[in-house]
Formats: structure tokens, C-alpha cells, sequence
């Protein structure tokens, strides 16, 4: 009767472990592919945004339209009736709207070449200089708030910022330490000294 009793509950306790860790893998697999998807929205919103600048310097210069995406050409035709209206208005008084209107478009063009033209750090770049420049090491939190005070302009998301660093963790230029349930990164050091230590045995030369 012992033998009996024993093996369902062998065989439960090892179901129920079993169904226990394939839980976890799956929680901890829905939050990977969440924070892609949240990093793909945040560059797909980065491009869109380079991509209605550009669109203003185009209009502002003249020149013909290019041929865009589908999922772009659908956002790019409203604001261009909503010039093509205006201009037929401003027509009717003719010198003097005129350069107001010249003026406008060159404070806008101007504004939007200098935007285009500004380099702007990817999101990695801000990671990786904000980590070496740090003594002790940060979790994804307290980047994200010190990345918002440095550039209030940019949109920094949390879950992009742990994606960034788990990136630069797999690329060995951050390392990962946990601590209880939190997880804090810090810069990689790369072992340079090694070369240093080489170079005393160059003096055979002299």
C-alpha cells in the first residue's frame, strides 16, 4: 500500500515543479519580448520624427516630393493641403503678407536644418558614458532619471534603458550584479594593464 500512495505524489510534486518553472520561463520570456517591442516603438518614434523634419526642410526648399513608405505617405499629404489652403488665402494681399510669410520660412527652415543637422547621441552612447563615469554601480531606474535631467528633450524609458544595458552586458562592455531582487550595472573594465605590464621586459634593447 506504501508503494501505491507514494508514486502519485512523486509524480505530482515533479508535474507541479515542472509547471512552476515553465511559468517562470514564460513570465521572464513575455518581459524580453516586451521591452523589444518598447524599443522598437521608441526608434520607430525617433525615425518618424527625423522623418517630418525632413519633410519641413524639403517643403521649405522646393523640392519635389520624394517617394515615401506606405505607412508614411498617409501622414505626410495633411500638412501639405493645409499649405496649399493657406497660400491660396495669402495670395489676395500680395505685398504685404509676403514677407511675413518669407520670413516665417526662413526661421523654420532655418530651425529645422540645424535640428537635422545636430548630432544626436544614441541611446547606447548615453548609457555607456553615463556607466564609465560612475564610481559605484546604478540600476536601470537611476539611469533613466539621471538620462532625463542631462537631456529633458528626450523621451528615456525605463525598460528601453534596461534593454540598452543588458545589450552592452552581452557585449562585455557592462557588467550585471544583483543584489536581492534589484539589479545594478556598471561600466566595464577592460583588463589594459596587461599590456603595461609587458612593456618592462622591453629593456633588452638597450
Amino acid at each position: 500500500m506504501s508503494e501505491t500512495t507514494t508514486s502519485p505524489t512523486q509524480l505530482t510534486s515533479q508535474y507541479s515543479m515542472q509547471v512552476t518553472g515553465d511559468l517562470e520561463r514564460n513570465l521572464k520570456e513575455q518581459e524580453r519580448v516586451r521591452d523589444e517591442v518598447e524599443a522598437l516603438q521608441a526608434q520607430l518614434a525617433a525615425l518618424q520624427q527625423d522623418h517630418t523634419i525632413l519633410v519641413n526642410i524639403q517643403t521649405a526648399l522646393g523640392m519635389p516630393a520624394a517617394t515615401t513608405a506606405p505607412e508614411t505617405a498617409a501622414a505626410v499629404p495633411a500638412p501639405r493641403r493645409k499649405k496649399a489652403a493657406t497660400s491660396k488665402v495669402a495670395t489676395k494681399p500680395a505685398k504685404k503678407s509676403a514677407a511675413p510669410a518669407g520670413k516665417q520660412t526662413r526661421k523654420k527652415s532655418s530651425s529645422a536644418e540645424a535640428a537635422a543637422t545636430a548630432p544626436q547621441p544614441s541611446l547606447i552612447d548615453l548609457v555607456r558614458a553615463y556607466l564609465t563615469g560612475q564610481s559605484e554601480p546604478r540600476s536601470a531606474a537611476e539611469i533613466t532619471a539621471a538620462l532625463e535631467q542631462q537631456h529633458p528633450k528626450r523621451t528615456v524609458k525605463t525598460t528601453v534603458v534596461r534593454t540598452t544595458l543588458e545589450n552592452l552586458v552581452a557585449k562585455n562592455q557592462a557588467e550585471r550584479a544583483k543584489q536581492g531582487t534589484s539589479v545594478f550595472y556598471t561600466a566595464a573594465n577592460h583588463p589594459e594593464p596587461v599590456s603595461q605590464q609587458d612593456e618592462p621586459a622591453a629593456p633588452q634593447a638597450a
